[in-house]
């Protein structure tokens, strides 16, 4: 298996729109789709161009995360009693082009996303005991492209008190919201590559 973040496995997802970018691609405005939509749009196709993989900003706290992921597994894994399979990437049964790198297959029917946040993001997830619409809509295309039937949202902190480091919450699979965010998938990846055709007959 591929490890996640290498660059091999960022090769295996040049151009294909993925679960972590569900919210751009459902962004709207009141007057019609928003920014972060044409900017991921725009990456694509260059990456589709180019055969390049587009670079990836990152800062400390995204570097904690990655760093910290195996022991948020680990625990989870630990504390729910399970087993985690990690994958590389799924491909959408479906729809080409797109697919979905989640965390970790857990039994037949589960999958796991985990998130290891700053503290204040922990503290808020823990008192609210809500997830974001943004990783809703990315635990469904995770749940949409490995046919599975719910997903465990996982936060984790081993900054914080040893009962207040691990947060747990599933989300069931919803399947009017599978077949909206195929239907967006579906018109946001014909229009990358109608673009992308174009450009390449001005390039040739």
């Amino acid at each position: 298996m591929i490890e996640q973040g290498s660059d091999e496995w960022k090769r295996l997802r040049l151009g294909r729109a993925t679960a972590s970018r569900m919210a751009d691609i459902c962004a709207t405005t009141k007057t019609g789709w928003g920014a972060s939509r044409a900017n991921y749009a725009a990456q694509l196709i260059a990456e589709r161009l180019t055969g390049v993989v587009a670079e990836s900003y990152t800062n400390a706290a995204m570097e904690w995360g990655t760093a910290t992921e195996a022991e948020a597994r680990s625990a989870y894994s630990f504390f729910q009693g399970v087993t985690v399979e990690t994958v590389d990437f799924v491909p959408h049964p479906a729809i080409d082009m797109s697919g979905a790198s989640p965390d970790g297959l857990v039994g037949v029917d589960g999958l796991v996303e985990i998130k290891c946040p700053s503290t204040a993001t922990q503290i808020d997830t823990l008192l609210r005991g809500k997830i974001p619409e943004k990783y809703i809509l990315q635990m469904t295309w995770q749940m949409a492209c490995t046919g599975r039937r719910w997903c465990d949202f996982v936060s984790f902190d081993p900054r914080m008190p040893e009962n207040l480091r691990l947060f747990v919450t599933r989300i069931e699979r919803d399947d009017v919201l599978v077949l909206d965010l195929e239907d967006k998938v579906r018109e946001f990846l014909a229009e990358v590559h109608a673009k992308t055709v174009t450009l390449q007959e001005m390039a040739a």
